[in-house]
């Protein structure tokens, strides 16, 4: 017969202890290594200085109509990724519906994985900021761009190639330090261009 002195016991209970101690650890640790990114917002993305892709999907507001990527062709222009399920797409619509009024920024908005019509009862209770949204709620046009979730901002140039990818929502710091400087930049570049296609002609 085996007996268990008290000793033995107390091994066993630290062992059972330490097990959930460890795992806890160790999935710190692996939490910690995955967000070492200089900032967990600025997310690399594969289509970086590639033409927006191709979509043909429904206006949110306007079942009938077909909107491409065309429409993102000719000025500097913000891509907003969101949905009513996302909390951070509320936290971001005032500087949203501010950058709209104020900028002088076109803004159109991919509406997420969401409930069509919740998403049209959404932005009459918040007010829209958006030239036009786009139905993509099989994910399909979210899945060609490498969308992690919403919110999610792109910024595209004249020519509908993406610049700039931002992961998060758009506060007045991030507008301020991140977004509108490549606006400004994109811009310029684009007078430049058109001044010294003038000269050439």
């Amino acid at each position: 017969m085996n007996v268990v002195t008290p000793n033995k016991a107390g091994v066993r209970l630290t062992k059972r202890l330490l097990i959930p101690l460890v795992v806890f650890v160790l999935l710190v640790i692996f939490l910690a290594l995955g967000f070492r990114l200089k900032d967990a917002h600025l997310l690399p993305s594969a289509l970086i200085n590639k033409p927006f892709p191709e979509f043909a999907l429904a206006d949110l507001l306007r079942a009938d109509l077909t909107r491409s990527r065309q429409a993102f062709i000719g000025r500097v222009s913000l891509v907003n990724v969101w949905a009513t399920w996302c909390p951070n797409c509320l936290i971001e619509h005032p500087e949203l519906l501010r950058i709209s009024r104020e900028e002088q920024v076109p803004l159109y908005g991919i509406n997420y994985n969401d409930d069509a019509d919740k998403a049209v009862a959404w932005l009459q209770r918040h007010q829209d900021p958006y030239v036009f949204s786009i139905v993509d709620d099989a994910g399909s046009l979210a899945i060609d761009l490498g969308v992690y979730g919403a919110p999610e901002t792109f910024v595209v140039d004249a020519a509908g190639v993406i610049r700039f990818r931002h992961v998060g929502p758009v506060t007045p710091l991030v507008w301020r330090q991140q977004i509108r400087p490549v606006i400004e930049l994109l811009r310029r570049r684009a007078e430049s261009d058109a001044s010294n296609k003038k000269n050439d002609a």
